[in-house]
């Protein structure tokens, strides 16, 4: 167990600068992440570049170790040609950019009802009590933050939790949970997805139907069977003459 202070994890609705963020804070995005930058404007209109807002800044998160910095917003602002305050407005109401830097590892468990039926609330403690932290706080070594969250949508392998806006990891007990956490701890990385040994979402009885691939073209000729209507529409018409 870590036994050792935390910090809290969580951002004010309005900024307060921090030694890891402030105006100052360089930011600058990598060659790689401009050139995904413009596959994103491409969806849009010249002129409706403030569409590409919220990929853009998951772009800008995702360079910065996850944390959404007051310069790299400023940085999305420039590029897209927003007034700051638009972008800070988008940041600051979807939960899932960080304005606090969270620890290597986010960890955002699913707390509604399929995930606390299944054991979520079990789960969450065995966490705090591995990573000596309270919920919305990051360990002392910087490793781990916990977070409690709505559906993430992945109900039939409950409980589940996700992991820096990307991994799931599903069918998850206090032991399995806290195994994730050794594995992180000791610089492995667990294989995601369930962790009870189920295939997917397969069932205790496995695959019951769809059970193999069909090899067979199913594609319609909308053509012809347009034709076909158009010519029993004309056939019928002309019987009720």
């Amino acid at each position: 167990v870590l036994a050792q202070q935390s910090r809290k994890f969580g951002a004010f609705v309005n900024h307060r600068d921090t030694e890891d963020n402030v105006e100052e804070t360089p930011f600058e995005f990598t060659e790689e992440n401009y050139e995904k930058i413009k596959e994103k404007l491409q969806n849009f209109p010249d002129n409706y570049k403030h569409s590409a807002v919220i990929p853009v800044l998951f772009i800008a998160q995702k360079q910065n170790n996850n944390f959404l910095t007051l310069s790299a917003m400023n940085k999305v602002a420039k590029i897209l040609e927003m007034e700051p305050m638009q972008v800070y407005e988008v940041a600051s109401f979807y939960t899932m950019f960080n304005r606090t830097k969270p620890g290597k590892y986010h960890i955002q468990f699913c707390g509604t009802t399929p995930c606390m039926i299944r054991g979520a609330r079990d789960c969450m403690e065995a966490i705090k009590d591995y990573a000596n932290i309270g919920m919305n706080e990051t360990s002392e070594d910087g490793l781990f933050t916990l977070q409690e969250v709505e559906c993430l949508g992945a109900c039939v392998n409950a409980p589940m939790m996700q992991v820096n806006n990307e991994w799931f990891y599903e069918d998850l007990t206090p032991e399995t949970t806290v195994a994730l956490l050794e594995k992180w701890k000791n610089g492995e990385e667990p294989t995601p997805g369930p962790q009870n040994g189920r295939i997917n979402c397969l069932g205790p009885m496995g695959r019951t139907s769809l059970e193999t691939i069909p090899t067979e073209l199913h594609d319609r000729d909308f053509a012809q069977i347009k034709a076909d209507y158009d010519a029993a529409k004309a056939q019928a018409a002309a019987q009720k003459k």
